[in-house]
């Protein structure tokens, strides 16, 4: 499977953005989808997932950001509200199959990357 991400840019603290995450070349349904994000000198960390239906998130993102998918335009979404600018990072959607609950927030569960969008978000 092959992933786009989009709909990152330069936005004030407080502001909200939507992350899109266009995937192509397979059944899209039958991947698992999440978000991650790395910022300047850190290392990549997860943010939210959609796993069996459920959603999942990072605590420093819990009710501020939400995750949902259209299987049938087969994109997965991330609306940030409330941005900080501790949120700034590139951010990138990741896929997999085989993802078991345990290791959805570990990096190296993943197979399929997408090429990552930069958020800025300014003080």
């Amino acid at each position: 499977v092959q992933l786009q991400a989009s709909g990152g840019g330069l936005v004030q603290a407080g502001d909200s953005l939507r992350l899109s995450c266009a995937a192509s070349g397979h059944t899209f349904s039958s991947y698992n989808v999440a978000w991650f994000r790395q910022a300047p000198g850190k290392d990549r960390e997860f943010v939210a997932t959609i796993w069996r239906g459920r959603t999942y998130y990072a605590d420093s993102v819990k009710g501020r950001f939400s995750i949902s998918r259209d299987n049938a335009k087969a994109t997965v979404y991330l609306q940030m509200d409330g941005l900080k600018p501790e949120d700034t990072a590139v951010y990138y959607c990741a896929a997999d199959r085989g993802t078991i609950l345990s290791s959805i927030r570990d990096i190296r569960a993943y197979d399929y990357w997408g090429q990552g969008t930069q958020v800025t978000v300014s003080s």
